[in-house]
């Protein structure tokens, strides 16, 4: 996990970078180190909107309870179920646990919850 050296809005770019990098990976057959880069940029976009609103953010169990704020804050479900399906993902890279539909369907919403989590910022 990243540590606050990085400010919100490295954060926010690695994100970015990260949803890039997971697609390129996706499309050429990588699908673990896909499924990683897709993580990690869930897990950036909320390092950066919590580090902003100067909560903890070092830890997985940090990133949960931010999420669970993030969501009430916002008055947005998506934004607290999207992040269960991006520790789908996570959980994938080291157990292989998804199915080939599963990962199809679930990838826009990995997305779609970065980008609403950056648009809080």
């Amino acid at each position: 996990m990243a540590t606050t050296t990085m400010s919100p809005r490295e954060h926010r770019q690695v994100a970015l970078d990260f949803l890039a990098a997971s697609d390129e990976e996706f499309e050429g057959g990588g699908v673990l180190q896909g499924a990683e880069k897709l993580w990690g940029a869930a897990a950036h976009a909320v390092m950066g909107a919590a580090q902003e609103r100067e909560w903890p953010h070092e830890s997985h169990r940090s990133l949960k309870n931010a999420v669970v704020r993030l969501a009430e804050e916002h008055d947005d479900p998506l934004i607290r179920s999207n992040f269960g399906v991006a520790e789908k993902f996570h959980r994938h890279f080291y157990h292989d646990s998804m199915e080939d539909w599963e990962r199809d369907s679930d990838r826009p919403l990995v997305h779609d919850f970065v980008r609403r989590v950056l648009d809080l910022g």
